[in-house]
Formats: structure tokens, C-alpha cells, sequence
């Protein structure tokens, strides 16, 4: 099971309002919760639950401090859950992306703050969406079959240095 919830909304320090806050808390925490519920029931032996996070939970962009506290959440979740693993027959772990090349992303940013992204990761490009998906089969696989409560970045170093 993958659980890719994700929501994120700049505001300037100071400058959150309640129904952002509720509206990234109900989508990134709130989901992923609910998802895993639904899903747990039908999880057959030894699956593995992989949630989505993100780099801004080490790196934190400015007004995006709830969307990186929301997604702190979810790997905290994670961790819990991988506590209970053993008694429910699956294991969990956490993907984080860096920026990654998808529609949405090539939408909303100009070329230029493409660049600036570009420029801010090690190794000097953003993630293909393949890229992030292969990560994320690899914990849904059997490869990684020894991983509980583990997160793995792909984010070309962004993160990590």
C-alpha cells in the first residue's frame, strides 16, 4: 500500500491561517491516518506500507514550515507504526522526494526558480518522476524486505548535505 497524500501552502511566517493549517493537517496527516486504516484490514501477509514524506522535514523552504511539520508527521507515523508491525504482518516506510519534474511542478514555478531548485540540489537536477517511483517500488518490493520504519530520501543529496 502507498500512501501518497500531499498538500502544500506558503504562507509567510506569521501569516498561517487556521483553515491552511486544517486544510494541509486534513490532506498530508489526516489522510495518510485514514488511508492506513482502511488499508490495514487488507494488507496481506508480510506487505509493505510505504508513506510518502519529504525533504522539507530537514530542510524546511521559508513559508513552508506546516507542510514540512505535517510531513514530519507522517514519518512520525511511520515509526509508530513499524512498532506494531510484527502483530499485523506488514512493515512501513517512508519516501521522501526532493523536488521532482512532475506537470504540476512545471505549471506552477517559473523557469527561473527551476534553475534556482536546480542549483540548490548536489547533484544539479531535479527528479525525474521515475525516478521517485523506483524508490517507492523498492520499498513495496520484496528487495527491501528487511527495512521497517526506515526513510528513504531521493533527492539527489538535497537533504543530506
Amino acid at each position: 500500500m502507498v500512501a501518497n497524500a500531499g498538500v502544500g501552502t506558503s504562507a509567510p511566517l506569521g501569516e498561517a491561517t487556521e483553515e491552511m493549517i486544517d486544510s494541509v493537517f486534513d490532506t498530508n496527516v489526516k489522510g495518510t491516518i485514514f488511508t492506513f486504516q482502511q488499508a490495514l484490514p487488507l494488507l496481506s501477509a508480510n506487505a509493505s506500507v510505504v508513506l510518502t514524506g519529504s525533504t522539507a522535514t530537514t530542510r524546511p523552504g521559508q513559508g513552508l514550515e506546516i507542510y514540512a511539520a505535517s510531513k514530519a508527521a507522517v514519518r512520525s507515523l511511520a515509526r509508530g507504526w513499524a512498532l506494531s508491525s510484527r502483530a499485523h504482518g506488514f512493515r512501513g516506510n517512508v519516501v521522501s522526494p526532493g523536488g521532482t519534474r512532475t506537470p504540476g511542478l512545471l505549471k506552477l514555478v517559473t523557469a527561473e526558480r527551476l534553475k534556482q531548485a536546480e542549483d540548490a540540489v548536489p547533484l544539479g537536477l531535479l527528479a525525474e518522476p521515475e525516478e521517485i517511483a523506483a524508490v517507492t517500488t523498492f520499498l513495496a518490493s520484496d528487495a527491501s524486505s528487511y527495512l521497517n520504519g526506515a526513510e528513504l530520501f531521493a533527492d539527489g543529496g538535497y537533504a543530506q548535505v
